[in-house]
């Protein structure tokens, strides 16, 4: 499902309203030979038709005024929850989430919510990789089992012990590396996916309940439940079985598909949006229909549940470039010299962690 920028726009030879939004959104560069990467200029991209629910909630607080399709929704919350006629079971709640709690969310998502039984797209490769924020945080490198002195005494196993283990970046290069390697910062960087409670299998996309898994953290279910009651059907409650942590860096996408591997879809996907800004696409029940392009920003928090997950869906484009970002509260959160690490990730990413559930 991801994907990433490339430095020339395409031919024009879209097949569906969904693939020529999301060709529309997504992140070009201009085209300068002589430049890096680094410092290519993103092309300019038509916003316009873009919802904005911040502005919209400003208008609604102010005004009382709402754009023509937008539905406010009283379900107790401190603030309104919107929903979209077109859309039925669609919630969009903006700000849902304070900026103590998006920090809060941020650590655990690189520090605890990668940790085995959690699987990560790391798996096939590398298995199990325990402690890797911390590994990158302290300059480490995965060395493939036998490609450097084992008798590194800070040599720490990664739970696959037949294959990987952590070595300091000086012990590498003192000792010599004849074989694979791999710094701590780069497979950080490369972290797309991690699972929580009951374990998705996205080869077979469906869940294995065979395979190893801790329950989700109580405090993410509490709040998963308290999130989900403007989507759910009279007098239920939502019970957070399973949930995927996504990870975008700079250029990356998410392409419109469907959440549709679980038992009961009146029951809602409860999705957090946490760091850099983003476009999401909410189309329809066909690709051919034309999707709603609408801003998500760290701390808002969507709902689809009922006709919407039927919808397909993707994040064509995230916003790293300075204060397009708008991570400005969370920038000035992790000023501190210990989360310097946290706060050099987050300005070019973005997590969003979506909780299902599964039966």
């Amino acid at each position: 499902m991801y994907g990433s920028e490339s430095g020339t726009v395409p031919d024009d030879s879209e097949r569906t309203a969904f693939r020529r939004a999301e060709k529309k959104y997504k992140l070009y560069y201009e085209d300068t030979y002589k430049s890096s990467k680094k410092k290519r200029k993103p092309k300019p991209v038509d916003l316009s038709q873009v919802l904005d629910f911040k502005s919209i909630l400003e208008s609604y607080n102010q005004k009382a005024v709402l754009l023509p399709g937008i539905v406010p929704v009283q379900c107790g919350f401190d603030g309104p929850v919107f929903s979209i006629e077109n859309r039925p079971g669609f919630y969009f709640v903006p700000g849902a989430l304070s900026v103590e709690e998006q920090c809060q969310w941020i650590r655990e998502s690189l520090t605890i919510f990668p940790q085995p039984p959690n699987r990560t797209n790391h798996n096939a490769f590398y298995g199990p990789i325990s402690d890797l924020f911390s590994a990158a945080k302290e300059r480490k490198v995965l060395v493939a089992e036998g490609s450097s002195n084992s008798e590194c005494s800070s040599a720490v196993s990664n739970g696959d012990a037949d294959r990987w283990k952590f070595f300091e970046e000086h012990e590498v290069s003192s000792k010599g590396n004849s074989g694979k390697s791999v710094s701590a910062s780069v497979l950080l960087r490369k972290l797309r996916w991690s699972t929580l409670g009951l374990q998705f299998e996205w080869s077979k996309r469906n869940y294995d309940v065979s395979l190893p898994h801790n329950k989700i953290p109580d405090t993410l279910c509490q709040l998963a439940k308290r999130l989900a009651k403007p989507a759910m059907p009279p007098g239920e409650e939502f019970q957070p079985e399973g949930a995927i942590v996504n990870y975008f860096g700079p250029g990356d996408m998410l392409g419109g598909h469907l959440d549709d591997m679980e038992a009961d879809w009146s029951k809602p996907i409860v999705s957090m949006s946490l760091g850099c800004k983003a476009i999401f696409l909410l189309g329809g029940k066909l690709r051919e229909d034309p999707p709603i392009a609408m801003f998500l920003r760290s701390g808002d928090v969507v709902l689809m549940a009922g006709e919407a997950r039927e919808c397909f869906h993707g994040v064509p484009r995230i916003f790293t470039e300075g204060e397009n970002a708008e991570i400005v509260p969370l920038e000035k959160q992790f000023s501190d010299e210990e989360d310097v690490c946290v706060l050099e990730y987050i300005q070019t990413s973005r997590i969003n962690v979506n909780i299902r559930q599964v039966f």
